[in-house]
């Protein structure tokens, strides 16, 4: 027997996510043993009256509070009271488009742009960290390509024209490799899996072959902050992809973020301040309008929310 139950209201609190109440309901007093889908919550035994903290029973609707709204381009909006919110909903809505997939090699690949500091690393490692825990697989079904890996190595920078602006610049969409970006994106629709770089903050270079994407990653985020532009080789990019998020943040409070990272990795206040203006600021304008190639477009939250 199946049962379609969701989350209701009972004395304030947080809605628990999809995510904690899979790891609440298996370590329930009661033992009931639950399996999570989008929107549907199957027992395996008999269920008996649950509650958490007498927060939460289980109910008929979901009373989570997101919010799709539409911008002057008809594109959606996400919004949500916190980010672990859209965290679920982001991964609500990948499973259940995947699950009506036709053909069970296809590759969904979702784009994941926005401005330095806007949170893409941390959005994608926790959409796909929701994904994997709550599939059926004990394999991984998702993964995060990070854009990252697709830096131009520094000594290709020094053998440029103007060495110097090309490591002061680095960062901007000329400091990348769009074209082994394509390639490797081209690998993993034919074949099914490809081996990719990431990238060593260390070293400060790429290290090739070092992401293994596999048959059984059937959902790849890719992250990065030029996916979407609309420009030589990085529109062949851009269309590449299934389905296309944008992270809308307040450009000053992403240069915050931005400016924050720098010094937490040593930059003095001064330097920081520096790069931020003649590289970081310039790049996250060119990248905020490409935010019209998005097929949804999230609202920054505060990571504290």
């Amino acid at each position: 027997m199946e049962l379609s139950l969701s989350l209701s209201y009972s004395r304030g609190g947080t809605c628990p996510s999809p995510y904690q109440l899979n790891l609440l309901l298996h370590g329930a007093k009661q033992h009931i043993s639950w399996q999570y889908t989008p929107y549907l919550f199957s027992p395996i035994r008999k269920p008996t009256k649950f509650s958490w903290q007498q927060k939460w029973h289980l109910g008929i609707r979901h009373s989570c509070q997101k919010v799709v709204s539409y911008n002057k381009q008809g594109i959606p909006i996400l919004e949500a009271r916190s980010i672990e919110e859209i965290y679920d909903d982001l991964g609500e809505r990948v499973l259940s488009i995947t699950r009506t997939m036709n053909h069970f090699d296809k590759k969904y690949i979702v784009g994941l742009a926005g401005p330095p500091g806007a949170g893409k690393s941390t959005l994608a490692a926790e959409v796909v960290q929701r994904l994997n825990f709550i599939s059926y697989n004990k394999d991984a079904i998702a993964v995060v390509l990070p854009m990252d890996g697709f830096h131009l190595y520094r000594s290709q920078l020094d053998a440029m024209e103007d060495p110097e602006e090309a490591h002061a610049r680095r960062g901007a969409p000329w400091t990348f490799n769009p074209d082994l970006l394509l390639k490797c994106l081209c690998s993993l629709r034919s074949q099914g899996w490809v081996y990719a770089p990431s990238f060593d903050h260390g070293v400060g270079d790429p290290v090739e072959n070092d992401i293994y994407i596999g048959p059984l990653h059937k959902i790849v985020i890719v992250e990065g902050n030029y996916l979407f532009l609309d420009e030589g080789v990085w529109k062949d990019v851009c269309s590449i992809f299934d389905e296309k998020w944008f992270i809308d943040i307040n450009l000053d409070a992403s240069m915050q973020r931005v400016l924050k990272r720098h010094i937490a990795t040593g930059k003095e206040p001064d330097v920081a301040k520096w790069r931020i203006d003649y590289n970081d600021r310039p790049n996250a304008e060119l990248i905020l309008k490409s935010k019209h190639k998005a097929d949804l477009i999230i609202k920054s939250v505060n990571f504290q929310s």
